[in-house]
């Protein structure tokens, strides 16, 4: 890990303080996954094509009727090939 120094509100530091004592973990880690929350969120595009493949779910058939049983079975002749 690279230690790096941020410079917080108070208002900021007393809310990240009590929210890190609730959730039982230290402050620099609670910093840490909103970092990982703001980098996500970043990524426009990745966030369009998960909406895109929500939306492209269910529009298809394949045909086969057991599919939704039977789908562990039909992948492993798939990978078979």
């Amino acid at each position: 890990m690279i230690r790096t120094q941020v410079q917080l509100t108070e208002e900021q530091y007393h809310a990240l303080k009590k929210m890190a004592a609730v959730k039982k973990i230290s402050m620099a880690e609670l910093i840490r996954l909103g970092v990982d929350q703001v980098l996500a969120g970043s990524n426009p595009g990745q966030n369009e094509r998960i909406q895109r493949a929500i939306k492209a779910a269910g529009r298809f058939r394949s045909g086969v009727k057991d599919l939704s049983r039977n789908h562990d079975a039909y992948l492993t002749e798939a990978f078979a090939e």
